[in-house]
């Protein structure tokens, strides 16, 4: 029978992560801080934005961290991580690497043996347009020939092969449960063949102009205040606007049938710490939308900051 290691973190381990890695990751981190006493490290960013690159891999050399954990683009900001960079810091120092990509799946062009990391996590209702409750992890081959396995496993992952003994499957399969929903799962599927079809790279460069369009027009509009930073940005653009408060400044646009969403200090405590907002509203567009909406959103948004 195989040995399988679990990822069982100790007091004294380091998880090395971004002052910009999501919410629920942050929160993931915290409660393994309180539960084992593993310690959560914050790379320094660059001041321009985004995360100081040889700041971070001087705490790898010095550290020597369990896991490294980055979220490619951020849901607070549309900040772009040099997650390669990072990928070949880790693979230098065989450190364990997960990459979230949530916001990046069908926005830019994902190649993990380019990225190099280990695990890689991502959502399809962003910018993949799939339903919610589905998503997908990438397992490394290194990963499974090193016998990890999750902390919680069941029939589905592993086969029950005596009274006191169970083998996990040699696959990928051993990080899924039982129940899952199918239908998302197809969904799923069928977002990430269309989104294939159209071409993400395509995609991806019509709706990050779009952004960089909106952004130009949003820094002339007095009151507002573009809130993103980094060397490379992505289709997200956040701002925050004078004399609003977030609910009533959504609504206004909700009943002028713009969709946004709202982000608060809550989910990105460094991030908004860092740049003085208590939340900020988020426009994404994609390759479907038109020069002309973004227009009409500019307009719609100097008014209302009037």
């Amino acid at each position: 029978m195989w040995r399988y290691r679990r990822f069982a973190f100790a007091a004294g381990d380091v998880v090395l992560t971004t002052r910009n890695d999501f919410i629920s990751n942050q929160l993931a981190f915290l409660s393994l801080h309180r539960r084992f006493g593993v310690e959560v490290v914050h790379a320094p960013d660059l001041p321009e934005g985004g995360v100081d690159v040889e700041a971070l891999a001087e705490l790898i050399r010095r550290r020597r961290p369990r896991l490294v954990a980055v979220t490619h683009i951020p849901t607070s900001s549309g900040l772009v991580q040099p997650v390669a960079e990072i990928g070949r810091i880790c693979r230098e120092y065989d450190i364990l690497y997960i990459v979230d990509a949530c916001q990046s799946a069908g926005q830019l062009p994902l190649s993990v043996e380019h990225i190099g990391c280990d695990f890689l996590t991502a959502t399809p209702r962003k910018f993949l347009r799939g339903p919610r409750g589905s998503g997908f992890l990438y397992v490394s081959d290194r990963i499974l020939a090193g016998d990890y396995e999750p902390l919680f496993i069941d029939m589905y992952g592993a086969r029950w092969t005596g009274a006191t003994q169970y083998q996990p499957l040699p696959t990928a399969a051993r990080f899924e449960d039982w129940e899952f929903s199918y239908s998302t799962v197809l969904g799923c599927a069928a977002a990430i063949r269309y989104a294939s079809e159209v071409g993400v790279e395509a995609g991806g460069r019509r709706a990050i102009d779009l952004a960089a369009g909106l952004r130009t027009g949003l820094d002339r509009v007095p009151g507002v205040r573009v809130l993103e930073r980094g060397r490379v940005l992505g289709a997200l653009v956040t701002f925050a606007i004078d004399g609003w408060q977030a609910e009533p400044f959504k609504a206004e646009l909700d009943r002028r049938h713009i969709n946004s969403a709202l982000s608060f200090r809550e989910f990105a405590q460094y991030d908004f710490g860092d740049k003085d907002v208590d939340w900020c509203l988020r426009l994404s567009p994609h390759y479907y939308n038109t020069e002309d909406e973004v227009a009409q959103i500019l307009a719609t948004i100097e008014e209302l900051a009037a």
